[in-house]
This record gives structure tokens, C-alpha cells and sequence, in this order.
């Protein structure tokens, strides 16, 4: 089984990489899949950063990891990406049928609102971790009832996680705020030296 880790990445930081990590080790993933994105559905009008650069943030921020590996798979598909379109592609290109979505807990409970959510759910495992001030479904809890015949698919993952977000990321970065050890050198580098985030 493969992981996917999508997003737009906008920048990619250290939260996306240690939920990636923590997922591939607990479920012992052959490979994770990062997919950045082109036009998320949801967040159309809300990109400003090109994809070239966002694609170079990843490949700069899993250079070195054997485990992990960057898919343009998205950002070389005419309009908006939807999730269920790359996993076929996916399976396609690297020859297997069992996939695994890489999610935060925060966006399994926004899996209603993407297109074919069920059949999302049906085709590959969700790998859902908990951010903090997220509850924790226990077996004895009652889940969203979109999910409630899907619980098999879903594997829960009990990492620390680093509750950081991109978007305040950016407006970090606009201030000239320091986001050491919170985005890899690599691509802190790679954002200063291409001017990235200072006008928002």
C-alpha cells in the first residue's frame, strides 16, 4: 500500500512532512505519494504562489527521503483537481491497487463537500491523524453518519503533530518573521531567494 499526501502547499512545512513520516512508519506505506495541486476546488481564487514554485518547495522539502516521492499528476491535468481522479492515476502509475489517503482529522470531516466522497471512501483507506482541539472518534463514539459505514477504511494515526498552518505561514513570511524549524531550510532558501510570500 501507497500513501497520497495532497495539498496545495503553499508553502509545504515541517507539519505535512511529520504527518506523512509518522503515517508511512505506523502503516508500513511501500511509498507516499505527494501530490501538490493545482486548482483545489475548494480553494479556487485563493492560490496566489505558481505551481512551478510550490512544486519546487516539495521537491526540495522530501530531497534526501527515499520513502518519499513527488507527483505532478495534478498540475499536469487541464482544471480543477479532485482527489478521486488522482488516485486512479496514481494506481495506474505505480502499479497498485491499495492506496491510502493522508489526511488531518480536520479534513475527513470536510470529505462530504469533495466530489464522489463515496466513492473516495470505498476505493482506498483514509490515514486520518487528530489535531489538537479536534475530538478523537473512539469505537464507542458516534461518528458523522457520512462515515459511518466507511469506519473500516479509516485508520486512525496517533502521531504529535505540529498544528501549523500555511496560511498563517505566509503571513509570517509577508512581516519578515523567522519560520526556522517550522518550513526546511531548503525551502526557506528557496523562498527568499525567489522573493515569495513578501506581498500578500
Amino acid at each position: 500500500m501507497f500513501g497520497i499526501l495532497g495539498g496545495t502547499f503553499d508553502p509545504i512545512h515541517c507539519g505535512h512532512l511529520v504527518l506523512a513520516e509518522k503515517a508511512r512508519e505506523a502503516f508500513q506505506l511501500e511509498k507516499v505519494i505527494v501530490v501538490p495541486a493545482a486548482i483545489p476546488p475548494h480553494k479556487i481564487g485563493e492560490v496566489a504562489t505558481e505551481a512551478c514554485h510550490r512544486l519546487k518547495m516539495v521537491e526540495l522539502a522530501i530531497r534526501g527521503n527515499p520513502w518519499f516521492e513527488v507527483s505532478t499528476v495534478e498540475l499536469d491535468r487541464e482544471g480543477p483537481s479532485y482527489s478521486i481522479d488522482t488516485i486512479y492515476e496514481l494506481r495506474k502509475t505505480f502499479g497498485s491497487s491499495e492506496t491510502a489517503l493522508i489526511m488531518g482529522f480536520d479534513s475527513l470531516l470536510e470529505l462530504y463537500s469533495w466530489k464522489n466522497y463515496r466513492s473516495i471512501l470505498a476505493e482506498t483507506k483514509i490515514i486520518t491523524a487528530f489535531r489538537p482541539g479536534y475530538p478523537i472518534l473512539s469505537d464507542d463514539q458516534n461518528w458523522p453518519s457520512f462515515l459511518e459505514d466507511y469506519r473500516s477504511q479509516i485508520l486512525k494515526l496517533e502521531a504529535p503533530l505540529l498544528d501549523i498552518s500555511s496560511t498563517w505561514l505566509r503571513v509570517e513570511l509577508m512581516l519578515g518573521r523567522s519560520v526556522k524549524y517550522l518550513v526546511p531550510d531548503l525551502v526557506i532558501d528557496y523562498i527568499n531567494s525567489n522573493g515569495l510570500y513578501r506581498d500578500l
